[in-house]
């Protein structure tokens, strides 16, 4: 046991990362996070064991992270109208009742409080008293009354008289509250009915993302659509890697977040999302696929969260739509089927295809290894280029000094001819 604590010590000191772990309850140490506990033995027995890799944000959309102990829940107070439309429907209807019934039953009871007070209810029959509300002989008449008097519906057969201050005071008392309730809760079910949650469910994703080439590029894509006729305006789609990582200083950094440029420095991240369009990630030397080959796309537990934003054209508020791709789900060596054709005046969208590939001839390395081999095939032409030019330089060269060497000699057999001529 020594030795296996040992031996633990040091995968968490980053030391050696090749240490034999012989059982898994090593990793249960005190005092140990519980990221880092959970992602021990996905290091130490990836090799023997295949796990399922734990989403981030499911198909949906929906974000599966659970907040938990959570103490201090009187901020969820301070932004209450928030928190009422956060709330699941029935919640929030409950809520609804709830309030309106107790607004109700309180002010019915200070209403007959005061009447039993003023002791209108022991001269219920004599006509030459003038109660605080006339007919008011009970609480349930009282309560009545209250409904009444917030909701402003005036019956006419229990009126408040002049004679009683208290129920003046009283009754702007609770209209001003009761406007206050009403503001307060129709706003909060006009937002909620309101909301675009249901438009971002006309919004959809390919169930599958593709790797294949365009254009002689290694690329990544996935296919958004609309399904709506009423467009999405403004729209803009957004890429993020969520992968786990460790610094070189041996800081673990769980589901770190890296951004996937889908066309932000060109602008082909915002989109005129009429008909399907297919957004397609460059993998280059910026990329996070750039050393990531077909062979090695299955073992990386990695996922690909997409966020499509935009405005809602007949209410003018945003929505947003979320998808997320794990390594299962992204396919190497396919392109998605064209849904789009053209007929007689129009162009029609066909659904049925929306989600469906082909395979296509598709180079199982990683885009590093493709360039590589790119820049491989280039070199000898570079040399024999270079080669060419020395060469030329050099017979140049030669030339220049057999000139420089017969001009010599000529000069030198003039030399001798003067001098004869002189002799």
């Amino acid at each position: 046991m020594a030795r296996l604590t040992e031996s633990m010590t040091n995968v968490l000191e980053g030391d050696s990362m090749d240490q034999d772990v012989e059982s898994p309850v090593a990793i249960h140490q005190p005092k140990l996070p519980k990221q880092a506990r959970d992602d021990l033995p996905r290091h130490i027995s990836r090799d023997r064991t295949k796990r399922k890799i734990q989403r981030y944000v499911r198909k949906d959309g929906k974000c599966n992270v659970h907040h938990g102990n959570v103490r201090e829940t009187y901020r969820y107070l301070t932004d209450i109208f928030t928190t009422l439309v956060d709330l699941k429907w029935r919640f929030n209807l409950l809520i609804f009742v709830m309030v309106y019934t107790v607004t109700w039953l309180f002010f019915g009871m200070i209403w007959w409080l005061i009447a039993y007070i003023r002791g209108d209810m022991d001269h219920i029959e004599d006509p030459s008293w003038t109660p605080c509300v006339t007919n008011l002989n009970g609480f349930v008449s009282a309560f009545l009354f209250s409904i009444e008097t917030e909701t402003t519906i005036g019956y006419g057969y229990r009126v408040i008289t002049d004679k009683c201050p208290e129920g003046i005071i009283l009754l702007l008392i609770q209209s001003v509250l009761g406007s206050i309730v009403n503001a307060f809760m129709v706003g909060c079910m006009f937002v909620k009915i309101s909301q675009p949650k249901k438009r971002a469910e006309t919004l959809v994703f390919s169930t599958h993302a593709v790797i294949s080439m365009r254009d002689g590029k290694l690329c990544l894509m996935f296919r958004v659509g609309d399904l709506r006729n009423s467009h999405i305006v403004e729209a803009s789609i957004r890429a993020k890697l969520i992968k786990s990582k460790q610094t070189s200083e041996g800081e673990f950094i769980p589901l770190n977040q890296t951004d996937i440029n889908v066309g932000y420095y060109t602008g082909d991240d915002r989109l005129f999302l009429v008909s399907p369009l297919i957004i397609s990630h460059e993998i280059n030397q910026q990329s996070p696929f750039w050393e990531i080959s077909k062979a090695q796309l299955p073992k990386e537990e990695l996922e690909i969260v997409v966020i499509l934003e935009g405005m809602v054209e007949a209410t003018g508020m945003t929505c947003q739509a979320r998808s997320s791709y794990i390594t299962s789900e992204i396919l190497w060596g396919y392109r998605f089927t064209p849904v789009l054709t053209l007929e007689d005046g129009f162009y029609e969208v066909d659904y049925n295809s929306f989600h469906e590939t082909y395979e296509t001839s598709t180079p199982s390395l990683s885009a590093k290894e493709l360039a590589e081999l790119a820049s491989r095939a280039e070199l000898p032409l570079s040399w024999s280029v270079s080669s060419k030019l020395n060469q030329h330089a050099e017979l140049e060269t030669e030339e220049e000094e057999k000139n420089l060497e017969e001009q010599t000699e000529r000069n030198g057999d003039v030399a001798n001819l003067e001098n004869e001529s002189k002799v």
